[in-house]
């Protein structure tokens, strides 16, 4: 029997197997990297900006397009700031401590936010060691 921990079941979509953009897609690279800076501009996360150009664009991949991601592309024209799923889980934990600070009582959303802050430092280990945060840098709860 094989035991997985939690949040690491093996479901979920996966990207196609060509490398190469469909032939119907009528945008070039060039155009594509345009859109994505425009998008960031405007104060779109990663994450919705891929959102935008599936559904209203039709871009399926932005990899396969331009042979770069999303991050990669804002991170050359100085768009990119901080990792998105460790600015969630921050606001997220911002947002715990505000309703600790009105239900002090709350004994269930306590233990949550130490689950949200314990996952906040190992997000930050891991980007301390692939070099997306600085070595000094620090969460302060």
């Amino acid at each position: 029997m094989q035991r997985r921990a939690k949040g690491r079941s093996r479901s979920g979509s996966k990207k196609p197997l060509r490398k190469i953009p469909p032939n119907w897609l009528e945008y070039k690279s060039r155009e594509i990297e345009e859109l994505i800076v425009r998008l960031a501009k405007e104060g779109r996360r990663p994450s919705e900006i891929g959102l935008i150009l599936r559904d209203q664009y039709g871009i399926p991949d932005v990899k396969q397009a331009t042979g770069k991601k999303i991050t990669k592309i804002l991170k050359g024209r100085g768009l990119y700031k901080f990792p998105e799923d460790l600015e969630c889980l921050m606001k997220r934990a911002e947002k715990l401590k505000k309703h600790l600070a009105r239900n002090p009582k709350d004994l269930h959303s306590k233990h949550g936010l130490d689950l949200i802050e314990a996952k906040i430092k190992r997000l930050v280990d891991y980007y301390k060691e692939t070099g997306a945060l600085p070595e000094n840098w620090k969460y302060k709860p």
